[in-house]
């Protein structure tokens, strides 16, 4: 559906809207892509999170990051930024262009009640630390976390267990991944077109998947997709905005160290 979020970006929501609320573990996701800067420049001046990790990837464009324990950088076209906001942390993310394309995705994934007070911090991975691996002859995949193939993740973060590739089809073809069948998983088609089983899942369109060892679907040419899984954490999430806890009484704390400027103290 269509939305707003920082200073007024215009984006698609994807994950975490009425048709499709959460996903244990995730909490979010938005697309977002435009050619007019008007969409996209006011950007996503100083804000807060606690609990849970943010992931911006990054299709198309330039965006800056800065935060509230001294980390500083830039996520530019196929780069990615893992943050654990864990016990708090204020964060921007501002655009380095005025013009041209941005395009790419944030995606929200939830902490277990065990490192939801952990120590914040993130991984400014660049496009070149990504690893790629050979899927058939007309396919591959950009592996940002997990493993594929043998290959590892860029993303080092152990909550959850994540597996997300970024996978690019030129030319007709039938697709076979390993996965964890324990995960929960959904792809997210924003290029072409797919046939999985007796669905066709088309562009700007998500699927939820029932996970077995082996995800296989045949893609149309030109296609690209995003597979997203990880481990369901099972427990109660209550939030409230940027602020996502297991019980009211964490928001009613978060809220109030926010005002009180202790959230990252």
């Amino acid at each position: 559906m269509p939305a707003s979020d920082g200073a007024g970006v215009k984006l698609k929501r994807v994950l975490g809207q009425p048709l499709l609320k959460r996903l244990d573990p995730f909490l979010m996701l938005d697309e977002f892509g435009s050619e007019d800067a008007q969409d996209y420049i006011a950007g996503f001046p100083a804000h807060p999170h606690r609990g849970f990790q943010t992931v911006t990837y990054m299709l198309n464009g330039k965006m800056g990051h800065k935060d509230s324990v001294g980390n500083e950088g830039i996520i530019e076209d196929g780069g990615l930024q893992w943050m654990n906001a864990g016990k708090g942390i204020i964060h921007e993310e501002m655009p380095k262009q005025t013009e041209g394309k941005m395009r790419g995705f944030q995606l929200w994934v939830n902490l277990p009640a065990s490192e939801k007070m952990s120590e914040p911090g993130y991984e400014d991975i660049k496009s070149a630390q990504i690893n790629e691996t050979k899927l058939t002859k007309h396919a591959h995949a950009r592996v940002l976390a997990g493993e594929l193939n043998g290959v590892a993740g860029a993303v080092t973060t152990k909550a959850v267990q994540p597996q997300f590739y970024d996978i690019h089809v030129q030319q007709n073809d039938d697709i076979a991944l390993s996965v964890d069948h324990e995960h929960n998983g959904f792809l997210y088609v924003y290029e072409g077109q797919i046939e999985f089983g007796k669905h066709t899942i088309k562009k700007g369109q998500l699927a939820v998947l029932d996970l077995v060892d082996t995800l296989a679907f045949s893609a149309a040419a030109q296609t690209k997709l995003i597979f997203i899984s990880g481990k369901p954490i099972g427990e109660p999430v209550v939030q409230y905005g940027p602020f996502v806890m297991n019980t009211q009484a964490e928001i009613n704390q978060a809220v109030q160290d926010y005002q009180q400027n202790r959230l990252t103290s």
